[in-house]
């Protein structure tokens, strides 16, 4: 969703940008492309035809702050729009605290919960889980396995049918942990006996939040969700799941925002680092290919140490072999690298795929490769020609063919990290202006 949304909303402003002439015809084309990316993504009819009012009559007849261009102008407004249309973020304490997870099954509410379980934990706090859900066969298991990879506490009781006394035996066992999450289950509907079971919990809990869990395919079936949870046990934040594989994410994302719910965190992958805290600016500036450089930074002194990687290097385009050694096993543990890029701010340019779909095991096996190079090899890779690589391939146990896609990953990212501070459609620069980043 976010590749697909983020690409056509690139492609509109992109398109602007290239005028050389911005009046009412250009801002009228703009609002078309804008409307057709938006439905395309399954946001609510209405709600784009009120968002593109607004940016077509602000356009029209606001004045630009002084020392701002017209162009810079209307994309000013286009993204401030846009950040309004998502709504503000739940807060997110950290502090002690009772979650309650709640929403349908298939959701991927098990994951997310020990999803969360992890966000917490990097921030410090010590964390524990319950396991409420009994109507799932295995879930216990997901969640107890889920949990252990990330030592963290997760209370369950196999054979225990009633949740509520799950619930309630939990909360005493895990009385000195800081953060509890309870998992509850999920049904295939708004079942009375799910929401029954459910206003229990939340009543012995007594819950700090109480957020609900969302597929980002249902689309703006969302809002039914939200509604429903809301009047039983007052939803007070919504994380959506799947956003990297659906079309139908904008759908949730303005359902959610109908219904007066702010957005806790956004799940974009499948592995248990693949949470990210939802901001509404952020999540704006990453989809018209402003990057997100907080979150960035954010993440790397969350997983990794100054001496494993110099992000402000990376951000240099400085990126010799030498540093991709140490920077690949650092980066992988801040997750995908198409993640990672997309928070950097590369403007209109687009991540070639064979940079962003390099696995953690193709990581290892170049570090292989680049053991079997010279300190001049690593410090300049021009000087490696034929005889060369024929030498590496063999010290590294590897074909020729695989140091040389290693060095032609290497010049990909080199390209891509030095495109981002003579790019044309300078997107950092407008950030400046629009206040995002100092």
């Amino acid at each position: 969703m976010l590749d697909t949304l983020g690409s056509s909303l690139k492609d509109a402003l992109k398109k602007l940008a290239g005028k050389s002439v911005v009046d009412r015809a250009a801002v009228e084309e703009l609002v078309r492309d804008l409307q057709r990316a938006l439905i395309q993504a399954d946001v609510n009819v209405k709600m784009v035809l009120r968002l593109s009012q607004s940016i077509k009559t602000r356009s029209l007849e606001e004045e630009p702050p002084k020392g701002m261009g017209v162009r810079e102008h209307v994309l000013r407004i286009v993204y401030q729009e846009l950040v309004s249309l998502m709504g503000a973020s739940a807060p997110v304490d950290l502090s002690t605290q009772v979650i309650l997870m709640a929403g349908l099954q298939g959701s991927g509410k098990t994951t997310t919960t020990a999803k969360c379980a992890r966000f917490f934990q990097r921030k410090g706090l010590r964390v524990g889980v319950i396991c409420a859900d009994t109507f799932r066969p295995g879930a216990l298991d997901q969640l107890t396995t889920l949990c252990r990879r990330i030592n963290i506490p997760c209370y369950g009781e196999k054979d225990q049918t009633d949740a509520v006394v799950i619930v309630k035996n939990g909360l005493a066992d895990l009385h000195q942990v800081e953060v509890i999450l309870i998992d509850t289950q999920g049904r295939h509907a708004l079942e009375e006996h799910l929401i029954a079971e459910i206003i229990e919990i939340a009543r012995i809990s007594n819950p700090t939040h109480r957020w609900l869990v969302i597929d980002a395919a249902l689309g703006q079936q969302a809002s039914d969700q939200a509604r429903g949870f809301h009047e039983a046990i007052g939803i007070d934040g919504v994380i959506i799941t799947k956003m990297d594989g659906t079309a139908k994410g904008g759908g949730a994302l303005s359902a959610v925002t109908e219904t007066k719910s702010g957005i806790v965190f956004i799940g974009n992958g499948e592995t248990i680092e693949d949470l990210e805290r939802f901001d509404p600016s952020s999540f704006i500036s990453r989809l018209l290919g402003m990057g997100d450089l907080k979150l960035l930074v954010e993440r790397a002194e969350e997983v990794i140490s100054p001496e494993e990687v110099d992000v402000n290097a990376i951000l240099r385009g400085r990126f010799t072999l030498r540093d991709m050694y140490k920077q690949l096993e650092a980066l992988n543990k801040m997750g995908p690298l198409r993640q990672l890029m997309g928070m950097l701010p590369l403007g209109g340019m687009e991540i070639p795929q064979e940079a962003a779909d390099v696995t953690s095991t193709k990581m290892a096996r170049y570090k292989v490769i680049m053991d079997s190079m010279t300190a001049a090899e690593l410090d300049d890779p021009a000087v490696i020609g034929g005889s060369r690589i024929q030498r590496i391939a063999r010290g590294a146990g590897a074909t020729p063919e695989e140091v040389k896609e290693l060095l032609k990953y290497h010049r990909m990212m080199q390209q891509t990290l030095k495109g981002m501070r003579g790019n044309k459609f300078n997107l950092q620069r407008l950030m400046k202006r629009f206040g995002r980043i100092q």
